[in-house]
């Protein structure tokens, strides 16, 4: 019986074939048999690939005795982490440089960049962990580099828009799409056995001052269904004021500020919560046991007059002032 595998099928495949870590051919192994068709014609491939699943997962056991420190687990700081992806001087390393106090390595040559920098910027009282990543070309990609990209709450990925943008796209998304590192219709953000799968991206296109006229007009026709897109340049500064708002809307978080009853709202410290939070939501970000004992809230801010009750179930919005009564 033909095993009639999917393109889904086929695309897990791919990363399996192309892992470069234990831990990813772990996961692509999973993703291969999560998405395989269930019928007689697959037993014998599914036998196969649990065989290969259970070796691994019993080398790795082994492994974690002893084990090296990742240089590219890039433990999550601030109120979110922008992984930046992008081809050899595409100018990743001069905007953590210009937004953060990292000191990424700017160079005119390539991979100057060996290891991940994080770096971090404020912005309207928000910490913001920006990432500069080696390059990834059509031939190599730095083992282990994948993770940062797995581990981050979104991807920035950036293009040179004075070096063909066209063929920077085709080698990123070549590497992002084949390792399922992308939230689509295929890949959701966890798998069913809650491992991370795919992220969200967004672009950021560099060096306006070298690109040709119309270069980000031309990249957004093509790209910008798919992805948001900014146009910057950290040399001259064009657009760099933009960008950290821009960040901020990427991570799809708001920042609610906090008012004891009968005092005044700490402005300099907010919450930051997921979009879409919930009263009660932020009352469990504060303690959840704590949370337990709310009654209600009073709130200043979008779709409310000042001060009005609300239910625990009111969802709120950016710049939010909440004063939580509990029982």
């Amino acid at each position: 019986m033909p095993a009639n595998l999917t393109p889904e099928y086929f695309k897990a495949e791919r990363w399996y074939r192309e892992a470069a870590s234990g831990d990813e051919k772990i996961l692509a192994l999973e993703r291969m048999l999560a998405v395989m068709p269930k019928h007689k014609g697959t037993d014998h491939l599914k036998a196969d690939l649990r065989r290969k699943l259970s070796q691994l997962r019993e080398s790795a056991g082994k492994k974690k005795v002893g084990r090296q420190t990742d240089i590219f687990h890039i433990p999550r700081s601030g109120s979110g982490q922008v992984a930046l992806l992008g081809t050899p001087n595409s100018g990743k390393s001069a905007i953590v440089a210009a937004l953060t106090n990292a000191k990424a390595n700017v160079a005119v040559f390539p991979f100057s960049t060996g290891a991940p920098v994080p770096g971090m910027m404020i912005f309207e009282g928000v910490p913001i962990e920006i990432v500069d990543m080696p390059p990834v070309t059509a031939d190599f990609i730095s083992p282990g580099q994948v993770g940062t990209y797995r581990n981050c709450d979104v991807i920035g990925i950036v293009i040179d828009l004075s070096a063909e943008p066209a063929g920077q796209m085709k080698v990123l998304l070549d590497f992002l799409d084949s390792r399922s590192l992308l939230i689509d219709e295929q890949t959701p953000a966890y798998d069913a056995n809650g491992n991370v799968l795919g992220r969200r991206a967004f672009c950021i296109c560099t060096k306006a001052d070298l690109a040709s006229d119309g270069a980000f007009e031309k990249f957004r026709d093509k790209w910008g269904k798919r992805f948001e897109a900014v146009e910057v340049s950290a040399k001259a500064g064009e657009g760099m004021e933009k960008l950290p708002g821009f960040l901020f809307k990427q991570l799809r978080i708001i920042r609610i500020y906090a008012k004891p009853p009968g005092k005044k709202p700490d402005m300099d410290d907010p919450f930051t919560l997921p979009a879409g939070s919930t009263v009660m939501d932020m009352a469990e970000a504060i303690h959840r046991e704590l949370a337990e004992k709310l009654r209600f809230a009073r709130i200043w801010g979008t779709g409310v007059y000042d001060g009005q009750n609300a239910q625990l179930a009111h969802e709120l919005h950016d710049k939010d002032v909440v004063e939580l009564h509990f029982g």
